[in-house]
C-alpha cells in the first residue's frame, strides 16, 4: 500500500480507516506516529458497502467516513511485527512439509507403477528406507533420473524443515505461552506455538466461546421460522491453527479421560458422526488454550489444586512434564501464587 505524498505533513493527529488486506500491518507501524487512532475494516463485515449497488472509491470513503464518525466500524487486531514474523514462520514451515509430503507421495506413486513393493510406510523414509529406495533397479533411464531428482528434492526439504524447526524451538523455549499451552494432553510444539501466535492477544476475544468464530471450527447456522439448519464449519481464519488443533484432538482423547469422555458423547455411539465429534473436541481445545492463556494457568486434572502463573514468571517456572500432565503443587515455586 502507497502512502500519499502529504501524508503526515499535518502536525495534528488524525484518524484512518482502511480496508483490511495483505500489507496492512506495514501500513499501521507508517501511519501511527500520525494518527491519533486507526481502524482497519473486513469489506465483508460493512454490509452497507459490501452489498452496495453503487460501489467505486469515493462513495465507499464517504461511506467509511460516517461508519467511523459513529463508531461503528468492526476493529481488526494488527499484530506486532515479530508476532507477524512468527506467523510467517510457521506457514513456511508448513509449506515445506507439503511440499515433502508431495515429494513422497510421487516417489510412493513411481514405485506403484512399476510394480515394486515399497516398505512400511514409516520405514520408507528411514535412513535404510532411502538406502533401500536408490539401490532399487529401475527399467529405464528416465525413471532413475525422476528416482534421483525426487530424493534430492526430498534431502533438500528435510535440511530446511530442520533449519525453520531449529529456530522455532529457540523461540518456544523462550515463550512462557507456548510452554503453558505444551501442558495439555496431544498440544506439542508445533500446534502449542501456533496456537500462541495467532491468539496472540488473548484479551482482545470477548469470550471463550468467540474463539471457535475466529478459527473457524463453529457450524455454519441457517434459522428461521422455527428451524435450525447446521452446515459445515465456516472455515474462516488461519487454516494452519485448524489443522494442527484438529490432529492434536486425535492425540488428546488417547491421553486425557476428559476429552474422551467429551468425544465419545458427540459421537452418541454413531460412528458417522466420527468428524463431528473430534472438530468439537478441537473446538472445545481451543476454547481452553484462550482460557489458559488469560489465567496463566496450565493444564490440570480435574483433582490438581489451582496455580496461577504470576506476569513476570521466567520459562523454568512453568511446568511442562508431559507425562502426568499435573502441576506440581505446594512445591513449585509459583503454586499458589
Amino acid at each position: 500500500m502507497q502512502l500519499p505524498r502529504d501524508f503526515g505533513a499535518s502536525k495534528s493527529p488524525s484518524r484512518s480507516a482502511s480496508r483490511h488486506r495483505a500489507g496492512m500491518g506495514h501500513s499501521t507501524i507508517c501511519w501511527r506516529p500520525s494518527l491519533s487512532r486507526c481502524r482497519w475494516r473486513t469489506p465483508g463485515e460493512l454490509a452497507l458497502i459490501f452489498r452496495s449497488k453503487q460501489k467505486n472509491d469515493r462513495f465507499d470513503a464517504q461511506r467509511i467516513a460516517k461508519l467511523l464518525h459513529l463508531d461503528e466500524v468492526p476493529r481488526v487486531h494488527v499484530p506486532s511485527v515479530e508476532v507477524r514474523a512468527w506467523r510467517g514462520m510457521i506457514e513456511h514451515r508448513r509449506r515445506l512439509v507439503d511440499k515433502r509430503t508431495r515429494v513422497k507421495n510421487a516417489l510412493r506413486a513411481q514405485l506403484r507403477s512399476l510394480g515394486i513393493k515399497a516398505p512400511a510406510r514409516r520405514t520408507l523414509w528411514s535412513k535404510a528406507g532411502i538406502e533401500w529406495l536408490e539401490a532399487q533397479s529401475l527399467p529405464t533411464g528416465l525413471d532413475r533420473i525422476k528416482r534421483g531428482s525426487l530424493l534430492a528434492e526430498l534431502g533438500t526439504l528435510d535440511e530446511q524443515i530442520k533449519i525453520v524447526e531449529r529456530e522455532l524451538n529457540l523461540m518456544g523455549k523462550e515463550d512462557w505461552r507456548v510452554l503453558l499451552l505444551q501442558t495439555m494432553p496431544g498440544v506439542g510444539p508445533r500446534t502449542a506455538e501456533a496456537a500462541a501466535a495467532y491468539i496472540d492477544a488473548p484479551e482482545r476475544f470477548g469470550s471463550n466461546k468467540s474463539i471457535g468464530t475466529y478459527f473457524g471450527v463453529i457450524p455454519s447456522q441457517d434459522a428461521s421460522a422455527g428451524k435450525n439448519r447446521l452446515g459445515h464449519i465456516t472455515r474462516e481464519g488461519p487454516a494452519t491453527v485448524r489443522k494442527m488443533v484438529t490432529e492434536a484432538a486425535w492425540q488428546a482423547i488417547r491421553r486425557s479421560p476428559r476429552f474422551k469422555a467429551f468425544y465419545e458423547r458427540v459421537m452418541a455411539g454413531q460412528k458417522q458422526r466420527r468428524a463431528t465429534a473430534i472438530v468439537a473436541t478441537a473446538h472445545k481445545m481451543l476454547r481452553i488454550m484462550l482460557s489458559m492463556l488469560r489465567s496463566r494457568q496450565p493444564w490440570r486434572d480435574e483433582s490438581a489444586p489451582a496455580a496461577v502463573c504470576p506476569p513476570d514468571a521466567s520459562v523454568n517456572d512453568i511446568e511442562t512434564a508431559r507425562a502426568h500432565r499435573r502441576i506440581r503443587g505446594a512445591d513449585s515455586s509459583w503454586a499458589g501464587a
